[in-house]
């Protein structure tokens, strides 16, 4: 039985066509279920990418990342190949992380473990060695009032442990919502003459 293939060896063959695609390689990970393996790749956009990553630029750089651990032989024996991209509920930690987190609800947890809550502003980049979050602190309004919003906080990435983006439910409903009127907006474009 061949030896199942280090995630260092897979990092190898798969970044330089991660980093091709305009990506970022977040993770690898080969982990052995029974006589096969299963190769999990985690791709982002880079740091100062607009949206979301879009799931045909994911299924391309998978069809290139499964043909080339295919060619090089890296992975041993059976595998199942799994490329996506980091969930909202993952931590942040690094600047880019952050950086693409912009404009969302987070709480934050300090190196001291002390928590803050609120949305992300900026991410200041003009020191060369580190990062500053601007974060606005915001408390949930009590019984459908809107929230108590505070000053904005400058915390240097470097007191940061960890953060994790919040899911707004309500604002989806303003997103969807922003959306279909542009959608009505280009169907009207669309049918003057």
């Amino acid at each position: 039985m061949p030896a199942p293939a280090t995630a260092q060896r897979v990092r190898d063959v798969v970044e330089p066509l991660v980093s091709a695609a305009g990506l970022v390689l977040e993770d690898v990970e080969v982990v052995r279920a029974g006589k096969s393996s299963i190769v999990r790749i985690l791709v982002d956009l880079e740091e100062d990418a607009v949206g979301g990553l879009d799931l045909e630029d994911v299924a391309e750089v998978s069809q290139a990342i499964s043909t080339a651990l295919d060619d090089a032989a890296v992975v041993g024996g059976e595998h199942t190949l799994e490329v996506s991209s980091p969930g909202v509920g993952r931590a942040l930690t690094e600047r880019r992380h952050f950086t693409r987190a912009r404009g969302r609800m987070m709480t934050l947890t300090r190196t001291d473990g002390s928590p803050l809550r609120g949305r992300l502003d900026d991410v200041d980049r003009t020191a060369p060695d580190a990062a500053v979050l601007v974060l606005t602190p915001e408390t949930p309004g009590v019984k459908g009032r809107p929230p108590r919003v505070g000053t904005p906080v400058r915390v240097p990435l470097a007191e940061v442990r960890d953060g994790r983006v919040e899911v707004e439910m309500g604002r989806l409903a303003e997103v969807s919502d922003d959306e279909d009127d542009d959608a009505q907006d280009a169907t009207s474009a669309g049918q003057e003459s």
